[in-house]
Formats: structure tokens, C-alpha cells, sequence
């Protein structure tokens, strides 16, 4: 029986989040023999499985920089694919709003910025102008920035179906798998918890850990990761009709602040905090933060005051030392790092695909395009498209609070890169994220599931 040290890849890529699902894909349409090694037990276990599903604009970025070239980059590429792969756009727009003097004297700026940037589509507008569109907004809003592109997508369906056509182009996806240490010597052999993985090249698309990955690879780290948390409040569905746009802060020198979000799933996101931590896997939430979040969307939008959460969660962002993208390409070693991916990494990663094979390409490795793409479909989860459970024969209701069916959980159990965990699960169908978070249906999920996932679900617990 051949082993994995028997097969030779050309490009090996380490990390599953968003962007390495992305530049799998790239280089699998490229031609490239790929492997994908991912740490977790499923792909967005990272960095990428919390994060506030706005597909950025680039009003904001820096100008002249490698974040905004691939942020548009990506967005283009993603409105160009976004249908044919089953995935879709909630087309909401965006508020960056003054709440104070001062903060309005910023907003002319920011518009400036935004234009310089190539973003069409900005508008001043006064405080009564911006509760036209928002009518549930505080009195005490001064002014605002009216951004129309900037709108929210599915955070997780979008990089299910990037690695899914990877796979269908011969990607390995590689989960439980992690990196060791690596040694290049005309080629890279790379030891895993899973054995040796040879490569002719490697991309570090890492993320939390992508310093500690050009570490194992005997590469100079050119940043340090310091992890930063955030934490979110889910308010219940009750509150998608009082946001219909994204209600943005005027940014600081550290985040983009707190920001008040419809999501593609009917409910609305308050968050994220930023704060600094050492621990790289475990982002604990606080009630106090929690309450602070609930406030502060109160404060702002007050009909929020009355409206329950239906989660909590925290998420960890690969912040460096510096504010822009780490990206370094090593052509003597055939090696290119994908680093500081922070909170634009959902709408840059097509564009880091992109980019990554253009760094490539200078390596002189020639690839041969494959003759035919194969077409992917990933299942439409968002509120403004049909769902499964509208369609006949779909089985049963499992989860009641998110309509999900029994067939979409055996599609998913089933489907090419079936879900790792029970994580992995709920963000292909959405089972046990809605009000209840899981206390009615885990015990059918648990039935469903039993065999599938190296920790079964617990039958009585919640996730």
C-alpha cells in the first residue's frame, strides 16, 4: 500500500481557514497537485469559523496597499463566482456613523479615502438622512457615511465550496494534521502527525499559527502572531427588521470597532471587542464584555433593548505587530507565507488565491491548466433564498429553530469533505445555532451522527 511520503505534490498548504480553502482552489484551476494539511479535526477550525461575514468594499484600507489590491481583487472574483457555486449575496449596504461631533468631522475623510480607493457608491449624509435608512437609529446620531457595497455573505459556505472544487480538480484535504517541522532540500519534506508529506513548495496560510509554521519550517519568522480576541452577541431573529445595513463605527489606529450586523442567516451580530491575548486556541466569552455589547447596539439602535440574544461567541484574529498583510515569498525555497490576515480575510481570500499563485509563478514551476472545470454547488443556508425544508421530500425537521432537514444533514454527512466534528456540522447546515442552541435537536443530531465524528455529540449537552 503507497504512503504518503510514496506521493509528490507540487504545492502543499498548510492551514484550512478561508484562505487556504481559497488558494487550494486557485492552484487546483491552475493545474497544481495539491495538499491541504489542516491542524483541527475540520477546515474554519481557526481564525476563520468567527467572523462578522461582511464582504468588504476596501473603502477603508489603507491606500496603495496589498490588503486593498486583494480585498478588491476578491471581491470582484467572488461576485463573479458567488451564483454558480451556490452561494449568495444579502445585498444590505453599510452606515459608518458619527455619534459625536468630532467623529463627524472624520466622516469627509473616510469618504475621501474610500473614493481614492476606487469604491464608488459613498454618500454623506446627515443624521436625519441616515435614519431614512435606518429609521430605527438613536436621535443622537450626528452623520453619516452611506457605503452601498458593502454587504454580508455566508461566512462558511463560501470556503466549503472553494476547497470542494479543489477536491473535485484531485485536492487532498489532509484534516488532524499537523505540521512538525519541515526540511527543504530541492524539495520540501514535511513531517506530520500523520507522517511525511513531500512538496515542492508550501504556502503558510497558517493564520493564528503562522509564525510558529515558518518556525517548523525553518524559516526566519518575518512577524509575530498576537492574538486578538473578539466577542460577539447573537441577537434573535426578532431584530433583522430593525438593521437592514450594517451599522459601522468610525474606526480607531487599533480596529475597526464594534459593529452592528445583519447576517445572511436572519439574525443580527454586535461585536467584536479586541483584545489582546497570549493563548492561540481559546477565546473564552465574559458576561460583562456580553453585557457591554448588548448595551452599546442598545444604545445605538434602542428597539434593540427588547430584543433577546440568541448566542454568544468568541473568535481570535492573527494580528501581528504591524496593521497590513504579512506576506512574504522565498523563491530559493520555493515558500510563500500568507500572514496578518486579520478581519478582511473573508472578502481578500479569493484575492490572496490570486496572489499567491502570481509569487508562484516566479518560482519557474510550470503548471498545465486542467481541460475542464468541474461545476460545485454548495447548499444555499441564507434567509434570502429557498431553503431545503421548502422543498418536498426532505424528510424530517430536525432543527426546528433553523429549519434544517434531515436531508441536508445526510448531504452533509455524505457530501466530499463531510464535517470533521460537530462544529463542522453546524456551520454546513446550520443544526443547533439558532434559539435553543441545540437543546431540542441534539439528541436527533446525536442518532444522525453516531459513527461519524472521531467525539461523538453528546446526547443531552449543549455545544
Amino acid at each position: 500500500m503507497a504512503t504518503l511520503s510514496d506521493e509528490r505534490f507540487d504545492v502543499a498548504i498548510i492551514g484550512g481557514g478561508v484562505v487556504g480553502c481559497a488558494v487550494a482552489r486557485r492552484f487546483a484551476l491552475a493545474g497544481a497537485k495539491i495538499v491541504l494539511l489542516e491542524r483541527g479535526t475540520d477546515i474554519l477550525s481557526g481564525a476563520s469559523k468567527a467572523n462578522s461575514a461582511i464582504l468588504h468594499t476596501g473603502f477603508d484600507a489603507p491606500p496603495d496597499s496589498l490588503e486593498l489590491e486583494l480585498v478588491k481583487a476578491g471581491r470582484e472574483e467572488y461576485l463573479a463566482i458567488h451564483r454558480d457555486h451556490g452561494l449568495h449575496l444579502v445585498q444590505t449596504g453599510a452606515l459608518v456613523c458619527a455619534w459625536t461631533e468630532l467623529e463627524a468631522e472624520k466622516l469627509d475623510g473616510i469618504a475621501q479615502q474610500g473614493r481614492s480607493n476606487g469604491v464608488a457608491g459613498l454618500n454623506l449624509l446627515t443624521g436625519a438622512e441616515a435614519r431614512t435608512l435606518v429609521p430605527g437609529l438613536a436621535q443622537s446620531l450626528c452623520a453619516a457615511v452611506e457605503v452601498v457595497g458593502e454587504h454580508v455573505i455566508d461566512p462558511w459556505s463560501a470556503p466549503l465550496s472553494y476547497i470542494t472544487q479543489a477536491m473535485a480538480l484531485g485536492a487532498k484535504v489532509m484534516r488532524s494534521c499537523e505540521l512538525l517541522s519541515g526540511r527543504f532540500d530541492g524539495d520540501w519534506e514535511l513531517e506530520t502527525s500523520q507522517g511525511l508529506v513531500r512538496a515542492g513548495a508550501v504556502v503558510n496560510a497558517a493564520g493564528l499559527f503562522g509564525d510558529v509554521v515558518d518556525d517548523r519550517l525553518g524559516l526566519t519568522p518575518e512577524f509575530s502572531i498576537k492574538p486578538r480576541k473578539g466577542q460577539f452577541v447573537v441577537l434573535d431573529k426578532a431584530a433583522r427588521s430593525l438593521v437592514p445595513k450594517i451599522i459601522l463605527p468610525v474606526p480607531n489606529e487599533i480596529t475597526k470597532g464594534v459593529v452592528i450586523c445583519p447576517t445572511a442567516f436572519g439574525n443580527v451580530l454586535v461585536g467584536p471587542t479586541a483584545e489582546e491575548q497570549e493563548d492561540r486556541t481559546r477565546a473564552t466569552v465574559e458576561t460583562e464584555t456580553l453585557e457591554m455589547l448588548k448595551e452599546h447596539g442598545s444604545r445605538l439602535i434602542p428597539a434593540l433593548r427588547h430584543v433577546p440574544v440568541t448566542a454568544i461567541y468568541a473568535g481570535l484574529r492573527p494580528a501581528t505587530e504591524k496593521k497590513h498583510y504579512r506576506v512574504v515569498s522565498r523563491p530559493e525555497k520555493r515558500a510563500i507565507t500568507l500572514g496578518g490576515v486579520r478581519s478582511t480575510g473573508l472578502s481578500a481570500a479569493l484575492g490572496l488565491g490570486q496572489h499567491a499563485l502570481k509569487l508562484y509563478s516566479e518560482f519557474g514551476v510550470p503548471l498545465a491548466a486542467p481541460n475542464e472545470v468541474p461545476h460545485v454547488q454548495v447548499p444555499n443556508l441564507t434567509e434570502t433564498e429557498e431553503r431545503d425544508w421548502q422543498r418536498p421530500g426532505h424528510g424530517e425537521i430536525v432543527c426546528h429553530c433553523e429549519m434544517v432537514t434531515r436531508r441536508e444533514i445526510e448531504a452533509a454527512l455524505t457530501s466530499p469533505l463531510p464535517p470533521g466534528d460537530f462544529g463542522g456540522l453546524r456551520r454546513r447546515t446550520r443544526a443547533g445555532m439558532g434559539r435553543c442552541q441545540g437543546f431540542y435537536c441534539n439528541a436527533r443530531l446525536a442518532e444522525l451522527t453516531k459513527g461519524h465524528f472521531v467525539e461523538p455529540l453528546a446526547v443531552s449537552g449543549r455545544t
